[in-house]
């Protein structure tokens, strides 16, 4: 759990995912073309053990699976897909983009 949140501090925006899923690929597609420079870390790439246990960690912290995609904004655990589609089409994602520092147009 401290790795995660270590990790997820380190830039306005992060976002944990695994490279086979489309889901993921979909969000971190969002923020790109928003134009986001996020931290993208894909826990499939990790070694065995800590993207696991990272996975397991994330998997706490949103309460429910899939673990990812996991976004965090500001150094808070925003949540998954349907978090961050629904503030997106709501109007609220910019605004919580630009207060982190992520976007300054």
């Amino acid at each position: 759990m401290d790795r995660v949140m270590k990790l997820a501090s380190e830039r306005a925006v992060v976002i944990f995912t695994l490279s086979s899923c489309c889901m993921c690929h979909t969000v971190t597609r969002l923020f790109c073309d928003l134009g986001v420079n996020a931290l993208v870390h894909e826990l499939d790439q990790e070694p065995a053990a800590r993207g696991k246990e990272m996975e397991r960690a994330l998997l706490k912290l949103l309460g429910r699976g899939p673990p990812v995609p996991a976004v965090f904004i500001g150094g808070k655990l925003v949540g998954g897909t349907n978090k961050i589609m629904s503030l997106h089409l709501g109007g609220e994602l910019i605004p919580m983009l630009k207060n982190a520092g992520a976007l300054w147009l």
